[in-house]
């Protein structure tokens, strides 16, 4: 399929340039699909030297709902979701890597708290689960309006929206190099879209599992909260468990131990945080069988 562009280049759904002010003063051009962080045709990552040889080839990135809010209280941030999309952008089409997201609803409902407003937990879980299908279209147009190839897929049938999860259909995409976005979870209430991270990361066979959460890595304690909290560089599935370490839920945890699924703890908030460690670099905090 060829995508139908303006005169100029632009993608039909084109818009003005947007100031960033999470991203140090940098605004994205939308109206040049090919353009990138006001740099050259290959952006910030020609700066870097795009020859560099990517670490890791197929991928699972893991956003949280609250991580598309932003600044915000509530809802999607446009700046914050296009930030991501550059950066997505970069080592997939520079590095050529085959990327997988899973993506929270945080932002919208967190199943967890419905019974705070009189709504059982099950209830209270799909109702989280439409908010990351909400998301995912979110991060799927944000994508596809700099010239990815997307697809979303949902655990929950959803035909007219998006297509449904099939393990085999979503690693040919992958192949195919389109960015597949995994939405609603496992499918089942009771399981935290961690987990579900886990699961289509082991079902893909993914490298390695990238958690993006607000702090850059793994602390000995909150350091939101202590500021005497120390960082790990690395750290083994066993000492998280023994230390009570705060990485994931237990059942996406067991499901990356017992598979032997690296994670990666980083903040993806600092742009180019996602190539450095595509590239090998030491970013946040590896969780792996051996340090």
């Amino acid at each position: 399929m060829i995508r139908k562009t303006s005169k100029n280049g632009a993608l039909p759904n084109s818009c003005p340039q947007i100031p960033l002010p999470h991203s140090h003063g940098i605004s994205f051009n939308l109206n040049n699909p090919n353009g990138n962080y006001g740099y050259d045709a290959e952006g910030i990552g020609a700066a870097m030297g795009s020859k560099k040889h990517p670490k890791f080839k197929r991928v699972l990135l893991k956003l949280s709902g609250e991580a598309l809010m932003g600044n915000q209280e509530f809802g999607i941030d446009p700046e914050r979701i296009m930030e991501y999309a550059f950066q997505i952008k970069e080592i997939v089409k520079i590095d050529g890597i085959e990327l997988a997201i899973v993506v929270g609803g945080g932002n919208i409902f967190r199943g967890m708290d419905a019974g705070d407003i009189g709504i059982d937990r099950a209830s209270g879980d799909y109702m989280g689960m439409l908010a990351t299908v909400m998301n995912g279209i979110a991060l799927q147009s944000s994508l596809e309006k700099i010239g990815l190839y997307t697809r979303l897929m949902s655990a929950i049938e959803m035909p007219k929206i998006c297509e449904p999860y099939i393990r085999r259909r979503a690693i040919r995409h992958l192949e195919k190099g389109r960015v597949v976005i995994f939405s609603a979870g496992t499918g089942h209430p009771f399981f935290t879209t961690d987990t579900a991270a886990s699961l289509r990361a082991v079902e893909i066979e993914a490298d390695v599992l990238l958690k993006a959460t607000r702090v850059d890595g793994v602390y000995t304690a909150d350091p939101e909260k202590d500021k005497t909290a120390v960082k790990y560089e690395t750290v083994t599935f066993n000492e998280v468990l023994a230390k009570e370490l705060n990485v994931m839920d237990m059942t996406a945890f067991a499901l990356c131990r017992e598979n032997e699924l690296p994670v990666i703890v980083f903040d993806m908030n600092k742009v180019g945080n996602l190539r450095k460690i595509i590239h090998g670099e030491k970013v946040g905090t590896l969780v792996s069988e051996r340090v």
